[in-house]
């Protein structure tokens, strides 16, 4: 085994959600990617769509549970020293597939071993392992005090509500249900000075219909301020459902930039440019308003793209007067309205 230290620390991370082109849902995490030599571990792997167990919207207990089992205070959940370090964002099953490493000490040290996928009871690393991953090697110090800080320190684990302001209460009404549905809080007022400064520290954003005035968004603001709370501020590009989703879930990301894979995104009457840092899958989808206020939805393209800015065609009438894209990965949402 290499006697070679790896740094170990942990960062925020984000299953994107969203309403999907073909009208199905996808639920939203947020969990704690472990990060190795200063690069989230996920990205080592390969673009897969799994979450750590270091997830926010789990219980409490069970997520002080993990975090001491990553201690090797408790005992592993798989035969062999064994614990999932990725599994299924939607039911975090087993049977799903999961990614599993032997955790273990050596001396003052914490190992990362025998990475592999993994079905079932067994791993089979000659057939699923990740060979040239790991083994990884971490101070005890250093390891123990990242994990360590997640008990104690709130601020670590995100905050998942959204207070929506906006004149169209049947719109905003659909979101906030939308919302919930991928597993986001979301509340509805028309007044923010009214609501107790506790409450108001609970949202991670705050989401504007285009109908509410500058003096009603600077009461809002304000609000917040005198809360002691910094957040994120959406303004609704337009009163479409699955857009103000794409935006809010963005305005949700804590993924410090120099981490995220899906960087980018531009796009005009003819093309969108799309950046990525590391090879992953991006689906496109356009939403044009026409002129009767009738949402079109189109899949533009659904690809894995190599790290760099790629652009990607746009038929005329797919962009046709107001319009915007959404570009997503399993890990982040952009959006852009189309320039003309």
């Amino acid at each position: 085994m290499s006697a070679e230290y790896a740094t170990f620390g942990l960062a925020p991370a984000m299953r994107a959600g969203g309403v999907l082109a073909d009208g199905g849902y996808q639920v939203h995490r947020d969990f704690i990617d472990f990060v190795v030599d200063g690069r989230p571990l996920l990205f080592q792997l390969s673009d897969l769509d799994a979450v750590s167990p270091l997830a926010s919207d789990i219980p409490p207990a069970i997520f002080t549970h993990q975090v001491r089992s990553l201690l090797l205070e408790a005992d592993a959940p798989l035969p062999g020293g064994r614990y999932v370090i990725y599994g299924c964002p939607e039911c975090e099953e087993l049977g799903c597939g999961a990614v599993t490493a032997v955790i273990e000490r050596d001396g003052d040290d914490f190992v990362w071993r025998d990475f592999a996928w993994q079905t079932d009871e067994t791993a089979d690393l000659d057939l699923n392992g990740y060979h040239g991953t790991g083994p990884f090697r971490f101070r005890a110090e250093e390891y123990r005090a990242e994990l360590e800080r997640l008990l104690t320190d709130e601020e670590a684990r995100p905050r998942r509500r959204v207070l929506l302001i906006g004149a169209r209460v049947a719109v905003l009404a659909r979101l906030a249900a939308t919302l919930r549905t991928i597993g986001i809080g979301a509340e509805i007022t028309d007044d923010a000075a009214q609501v107790p400064a506790d409450e108001l520290r609970t949202y991670g954003a705050v989401a504007f219909g285009r109908a509410v005035g500058a003096a009603d968004r600077t009461a809002v603001r304000a609000a917040f301020e005198r809360a002691g709370v910094d957040i994120p501020y959406v303004e609704g590009f337009a009163p479409v459902v699955p857009l103000l989703v794409a935006q809010i879930e963005h305005a949700l990301d804590r993924v410090p930039p120099d981490r995220r894979r899906l960087t980018g995104l531009t796009a005009n009457a003819s093309e969108a440019a799309v950046t990525v840092t590391s090879p992953c899958r991006v689906r496109l989808v356009a939403y044009r308003v026409d002129r009767l206020s009738r949402t079109h939805t189109r899949e533009v393209f659904d690809g894995t793209l190599e790290t760099g800015t790629h652009r990607i065609p746009l038929e005329g009438r797919t962009v046709k007067g107001q319009s915007f894209v959404v570009a997503r990965t399993t890990g982040g949402v952009l959006v852009a309205p189309v320039v003309r």
